[in-house]
């Protein structure tokens, strides 16, 4: 965490349920389309994680079981205030969704014709699209530093867009590739240092005897 970060108080309940009911309320198609919302909100405008940070949050509610935006909103909530905080973000996410739904649930019920509203998320589709690839952008230079990371990247596009594997399978592949590839780049210089030699290393030895 940087200084910058560090520095920063921690936030108040309300202020974390307001957050994230602000982006549960204006954010028009839910999941990865309220990620750049959350990174502008916490990492720009409220500085509670800095952009590495934010990353490995994704990492993490991306790879845990439930919708990522409530897993954020737990992850960032418990960041600022523990177990208390954890659950005013939570509720501050899952509020204007309920509400909406519970509206539109009645207006069905009752018979009331909902046409504008298809209409309304035929304009949005596109939009969404936008902040999808926006958010991609900003995230970049966080996310893919390494060739290793330029690689696992590739090889997530390719599962995903070729080969249509389901997404929890290729996020275990990129676990499982990032467990072992310290590991295998940690045996291979090992193999390429040079041996001892025992003539030296039998010298040293006498060397040290005679000193003491």
């Amino acid at each position: 965490m940087t200084n910058e970060v560090a520095n920063q108080p921690a936030a108040r309940l309300w202020e974390l349920f307001n957050v994230f009911a602000q982006i549960g309320l204006f954010t028009i198609g839910g999941g990865a389309v309220m990620l750049p919302f959350i990174q502008k909100a916490v990492v720009e405008d409220k500085r509670w994680l800095n952009d590495e940070e934010f990353a490995d949050m994704l990492a993490i509610t991306n790879s845990a079981p439930g919708a990522f935006t409530i897993n954020a909103s737990i992850y960032i909530g418990y960041t600022q205030r523990g177990l208390i905080g954890s659950t005013a973000a939570m509720l501050g996410m899952v509020t204007p969704s309920i509400v909406i739904i519970l509206i539109l649930a009645y207006l069905i019920l009752q018979g009331q014709s909902v046409e504008w509203l298809q209409q309304f998320f035929a304009g949005v589709r596109p939009i969404v699209a936008a902040l999808l690839l926006d958010a991609a952008l900003k995230l970049r230079s966080t996310m893919v530093k390494t060739k290793f990371d330029v690689c696992l990247l590739l090889l997530g596009l390719a599962m995903l867009l070729l080969a249509s594997i389901n997404t929890v399978l290729v996020i275990i592949c990129g676990a499982i590739f990032g467990v072992l590839y310290p590991r295998i780049r940690r045996y291979r210089q090992a193999e390429q240092l040079p041996k001892d030699d025992p003539t030296v290393s039998k010298t040293d030895a006498k060397a040290e005897k005679e000193a003491d």
